[in-house]
């Protein structure tokens, strides 16, 4: 089967490659945008506009990652707003640049979003076994609804700063 850029938008995820793992960032560089949200839902539209005008600023900087680099975090710290952070390989003009350092814990999820609830009791349990505990909960959400029927998996990684 032909694949187009307009069949598949989001690369195939391997979920092996951040499943149960620990990463050390220090000064991992990021562009940081908040959006609204109702319940920690982003409004309709928010998420499309955010990554387009946000893709563009990226691409002209050249500070766009390889596909197995991406990263998109997203942190709610209120069920109104959502902060998300793309990760970049050099300051983008007109955006707000931002780094994140620490150690995380990761472990990789299959399902729908409305189990997240669920994802972080599993979390909780992962770390207690290993002596961890969570400070904030990052979510990576590894493709778009379109391409994660496609792939037949909707794959989330969680990184808990610990």
């Amino acid at each position: 089967m032909e694949t187009t850029k307009e069949s598949i938008c989001c690369p195939r995820f391997d979920p092996t490659l951040w499943d149960e793992k620990t990463v050390v960032w220090e000064n991992k560089l990021f562009v940081k945008k908040n959006l609204p949200a109702f319940l920690h839902m982003p409004l309709p539209g928010t998420i499309g506009k955010m990554m387009t005008g946000i893709s563009a600023k990226i691409e002209t900087a050249g500070a766009k990652p390889t596909d197995q680099d991406f990263l998109w975090l997203s942190y709610d710290p209120s069920p109104w707003k959502s902060e998300n952070y793309i990760h970049v390989t050099k300051e983008v003009p007109g955006l707000e640049n931002v780094t994140l350092s620490g150690t995380f814990m990761t472990k990789v999820f299959d399902g729908p979003f409305n189990a997240v609830p669920e994802w972080i009791k599993e979390m909780d349990l992962y770390m207690s076994a290993q002596n961890k505990k969570a400070q904030k909960y990052y979510f990576y959400y590894t493709t778009c609804p379109k391409c994660a029927k496609k792939y037949g998996h909707n794959y989330v990684v969680m990184f808990a700063k610990i």
